[in-house]
């Protein structure tokens, strides 16, 4: 089966009045953002997006400019789910940016778009806080864990007292032996494979820390993970292959309003992403990901279009993202760019 990811989806208040004029006027339309991916997205057999963000469902205290607390027009799950999506992952450092109410907003939003969620629940049960799609004869469950939950700048265990479930998805207080625990849940309940989101790494930083890859290296080579896909750092970082499997560190900005025409202090590589697509197998009982490939995007600010990166579209972005999924050494990221 193939499935695809893409990095951060992360709607800053230029991205939501790019997508009321799309819309005319009547709310927001989000899918001629992704006209140029939207093909490539569709053709997977599962598509999993990051929300970064709340969503609300009457489109109220929406996100404002040069405010830290985000919050999204229901219509961009719709628009998730119009472009092939099948489900987004929600653990993030603003995920309780809107407290316990836009927890159970954003998963009634996705759910509502038939879209599965992955993320921190206010309830605890570990079917809520897991999302699991089947796909033919497979049945795929993804997990996901965010380094903080009150959007601090560095990992943090703190836990918001009113809905304690929420701590059994912030990675510094499981461990990786907490999300092997799950993930070997997963696979008792009946996951033929098990995909792990991961909200970690420096912000801004190309380079994966130490830990991220001591983490990846020991939740691949457990067979009860099959992959891992990154985001929150805003730039894209390096991909590896471990154990057959593979982790994307960082998969960048997908959809943003982030670049140093937007802000001086900001990086090149903010307005840059990619989405992977992963050929995962499994044989005589053992699980490999095969054909690992990669597209690299670019966002046009002027609408906020997600546009490929390829060697003739944005050539700079493209050798860039390239040169950076490669950076870790020959041989260490099989993972190939798809054009």
């Amino acid at each position: 089966m193939t499935l695809a990811a893409s990095g951060d989806l992360l709607p800053h208040s230029s991205v939501l009045e790019s997508a009321q004029q799309d819309a005319e006027g009547k709310g927001y339309d989000f899918v001629p953002m992704f006209r140029d991916v939207r093909k490539d997205i569709s053709a997977a057999d599962l598509a999993l997006c990051h929300m970064e963000t709340p969503l609300s469902p009457d489109d109220t205290n929406l996100t404002r400019s040069g405010v830290l607390v985000f919050n999204s027009p229901h219509e961009l799950a719709t628009a998730a789910a119009k472009v092939g999506y099948d489900g987004c992952d929600f653990a993030s450092n603003h995920t309780w940016d809107r407290g316990r109410q836009g927890v159970a907003d954003t998963r009634k939003v996705l759910t509502e778009n038939d879209l599965g969620y992955a993320g921190p629940a206010v309830k605890d049960s570990p079917d809520r806080r897991r999302a699991t799609y089947d796909v033919g004869d497979a049945t795929v469950a993804q997990l996901a864990y965010t380094y903080t939950l009150y959007n601090d700048g560095s990992p943090t265990t703190t836990v918001p007292p009113e809905a304690p479930s929420t701590g059994h998805n912030l990675w510094p207080k499981v461990g990786t032996e907490g999300i092997l625990s799950d993930a070997r849940a997963a696979k008792k309940d009946g996951a033929d494979f098990v995909v792990v989101s991961m909200h970690w790494g420096m912000e801004y930083q190309t380079e994966p820390t130490q830990q991220q890859r001591e983490m990846a290296r020991t939740l691949l080579e457990s067979d009860a993970v099959d992959l891992i896909l990154g985001t929150h750092v805003h730039v894209v970082q390096p991909c590896e292959t471990i154990n057959g499997k593979t982790v994307f560190y960082g998969m960048g900005n997908f959809l943003s309003n982030q670049s140093p025409k937007t802000a001086s202090s900001l990086r090149t590589e903010t307005q840059e992403g990619l989405y992977a697509t992963v050929t995962l197998r499994e044989k005589d009982g053992k699980v490999t990901s095969s054909k690992a490939t990669y597209q690299p995007t670019r966002v046009n600010l002027d609408g906020h279009v997600i546009e490929k990166a390829t060697p003739k579209q944005h050539p700079k972005t493209y050798d860039r993202v390239v040169g950076t999924l490669d950076s870790l050494g020959k041989g260490a990221c099989e993972a190939k760019p798809a054009s």
